[in-house]
């Protein structure tokens, strides 16, 4: 059992002493006077399921008398035994008070008990085994700084819901108002079907679940889902053919998309500020190599210098930014609080002439109130710069993150992680070696980054090695010294992101 202790009573001062009365008619009875002494304390938090047991330590002064014992919850008698023994079977703060009593008087001590989900806030690894089964492992951020964090034993999914079978091939995972919503492909054969789950973000177990048989090229590779959900809307959801479906996150209902009918790059990808419902899900167009936004729900608007530039806008031609240039990678750039304030969501675009690579910063919204500062809106960071020469040493699959406090990109290359400063003219082909994980054959998945960027999390797997053959490993985002590992928690990563209370 893991219990916090947040605040103890140092002096004697602070103990809670009994009041008492002289009700004798001469007045000098000797009365027992009681202190509760230690082995209780302030402020306590135990996980959902734990077992929390408190053995107060009483004394008495003058004279030892028949004590009784009154533990409350929330005003309400829980127990009148010594010692406090509590299951958390329900999540929640709960004000506590112990009262401790004799013939001539009583004791309090007042205190918090809090009742934390297990997977209350931390990393989380969507996983696939061998044959397709998804696994689902997570790491507590401990809520005492002094603890060591670690992943929990087993698979979540299958510890949560014995008793559901879930379709193999998992695709995505995201976090969105109150649920962790994941998406498996499913292999066709039997019930093994396209399935969308709900999972109760606190508990992880399933609160809901549908099935997408109608649909038979429904190949998901990506929710593009903000945190934040709004009945009645409906979000993008990316297959490997490039083709999107609508999913209605309030109505669990998945149809082909009423706004992006054609192919987009799988290096699309959803950015929101955690609040309200204002998004940006950022695509990249492969039918006519141009980048487009949709904002809210409105869209799409396409990246160029005319206002609200629609596709079929007959001075597309002439205004698309992107003209005669591939897509090579697109990233969101990741932004503490404080920088999000000043620049707002922002991102990396990395494109191709067939000659010559080019990189561009852009903000990620390109749609306005105001038309006479819609340029301001839709102005690019400086324009292109080139940043080397023939093939990109990524691709729209290659695991990739970007930060603003180093402006560095940290990208994939089979075990290695390089790193690249996406504001300079810094050739991205001579990228350098920031560090190597696992073996020489393990393989990177993902990466996920702190709030302060200050730490990187790199997932990868061993692809040689059976059972339990992932990993998770964290290191120092600007020196690259590995600070923590931990191997062997999953299977082949397929998502890791971080997920918040």
């Amino acid at each position: 059992m893991r219990i916090y202790k947040i605040l103890t009573l140092l002096l004697p001062a602070l103990l809670f002493v009994a009041c008492f009365e002289d009700d004798t008619t001469n007045g000098n009875r000797i009365l027992s006077e009681i202190t509760i002494e230690g082995g209780i304390d302030s402020i306590y938090n135990i996980d959902k399921q734990e077992t929390l047991r408190i053995v107060p330590v009483i004394s008495q002064k003058n004279v030892e008398k028949p004590l009784s014992y009154t533990w409350e919850i929330e005003l309400v008698p829980y127990s009148n035994d010594a010692e406090f023994v509590y299951v958390g079977e329900k999540l929640g703060s709960f004000n506590c008070r112990l009262i401790v009593e004799n013939e001539d008087g009583k004791a309090f001590f007042p205190f918090k008990l809090n009742v934390n989900s297990p997977y209350e806030e931390g990393i989380t690894v969507l996983s696939e085994d061998a044959d397709g089964r998804p696994m689902l492992s997570f790491m507590q951020t401990p809520l005492n700084p002094d603890e060591e964090a670690h992943f929990t034993e087993g698979d979540c999914l299958s510890l949560n819901n014995s008793d559901i079978f879930f379709s193999s091939h998992p695709a995505d995972i995201v976090q969105t108002s109150g649920s962790l919503i994941f998406t498996c492909r499913g292999s066709g054969a039997g019930n093994d079907i396209p399935a969308v789950y709900y999972l109760n973000e606190k508990t992880l177990v399933v609160e809901n679940m549908f099935t997408v048989p109608e649909y038979p090229d429904y190949k998901p590779v990506k929710l593009l889902v903000p945190s934040t959900g709004s009945v009645g809307a409906a979000y993008p959801i990316l297959c490997d053919n490039g083709r999107v479906y609508e999913f209605s996150t309030a109505e669990a209902a998945i149809q082909p998309s009423r706004k992006l009918f054609y192919t987009y790059s799988p290096a699309s990808f959803v950015v929101d500020q955690g609040v309200g419902y204002y998004y940006d899900v950022v695509l990249w167009d492969n039918d006519i190599d141009a980048l487009a936004s949709i904002y809210n729900g409105y869209g799409p608007y396409y990246f160029s210098h005319t206002y609200h530039l629609g596709r079929d806008d007959e001075n597309f031609a002439q205004g698309n930014y992107f003209t005669g240039k591939k897509l090579s990678a697109m990233l969101p750039v990741r932004s503490t609080k404080e920088q999000m304030k000043l620049n707002g969501n922002e991102a990396v675009v990395i494109v191709n002439n067939g000659v010559m690579l080019y990189s561009l910063v852009i903000g990620t919204s390109f749609w306005a109130y105001n038309y006479e500062l819609a340029e301001n809106y839709l102005m690019d960071n400086g324009g292109f710069k080139m940043v080397g020469f023939g093939k990109s040493p990524i691709d729209e699959n290659t695991p990739c993150i970007a930060n603003k406090t180093y402006y560095s990109l940290l990208f994939a290359d089979g075990n290695k992680v390089r790193r690249w400063n996406y504001t300079t003219s810094q050739l991205l082909t001579a990228a350098e070696e920031l560090l190597a994980v696992g073996s020489n054959d393990a393989i990177i998945t993902g990466f996920e980054i702190s709030d302060d960027h200050l730490q990187t999390y790199v997932s990868f797997y061993e692809p040689l090695q059976d059972g339990l053959n992932g990993s998770v490993w964290v290191f120092d985002t600007d020196k690259g010294t590995v600070l923590k590992k931990y191997d062997n928690v999953c299977y082949r990563p397929v998502k890791m992101f971080y997920k918040r209370k």
